[in-house]
């Protein structure tokens, strides 16, 4: 089981942009058609157990989506878990536990939910951060678009230096994106 962090960046290392959109990934078109993609994510997602997001990750997905309108569309089939101070729109059918505060007691009942699975941090980098912060992130997959951003979400807004992560695997998906697989 591990706790991984599986995202998109750009190459100078932002989620988003200072709109909080993704249009400069989706520009490549559908991600799932891209050589090496369409392999690896559902690989990747079948060994996902349970999920975890914050705030601002959940309304993207929800605005994206259309959820509120079609709830059936939610994307994920594994208990989900979204950190936040705020009250957030509920999706009828979905397996969301809204929390707050310290990572370390929700990561245990997520590990207990995952049932040997790994644990998905789908987003933001603060989020993620905290888990890094507690010693419970094990790897970060990062999938490099050959954009630059001037100013965004950053990818984990966090000194990162020693131990420094160890590079375990590259890939090129296309002509398009370098995916980085790094060991915590």
């Amino acid at each position: 089981m591990k706790t991984q962090y599986y995202t998109a960046s750009s190459i100078n290392g932002y989620l988003a942009d200072e709109e909080n959109s993704l249009d400069w990934l989706f520009q490549f078109g559908d991600i799932g058609d891209i050589e090496g993609v369409q392999d690896d994510y559902p690989q990747f997602i079948d060994q996902v157990g349970a999920l975890a997001m914050g705030s601002t990750t959940y309304e993207w997905v929800i605005e994206h989506e259309n959820l509120l309108e079609e709830p059936a569309k939610w994307p994920y089939e594994v208990p989900a878990w979204v950190f936040s101070s705020r009250e957030l729109p509920v999706i009828d059918g979905a397996d969301i536990h809204f929390v707050q505060g310290d990572v370390a007691p929700v990561h245990a009942d997520m590990v207990r939910a995952a049932d040997g699975k790994n644990v998905w941090l789908v987003g933001g980098g603060d989020l993620v951060g905290q888990f890094h912060d507690q010693g419970l992130l094990d790897e970060l997959i990062l999938t490099v678009a050959p954009v630059m951003l001037a100013s965004g979400a950053p990818l984990l807004p966090r000194r990162i230096t020693t131990p420094p992560l160890k590079l375990a695997n590259v890939q090129k998906y296309g002509d398009v994106f370098a995916v980085l697989t790094y060991e915590v």
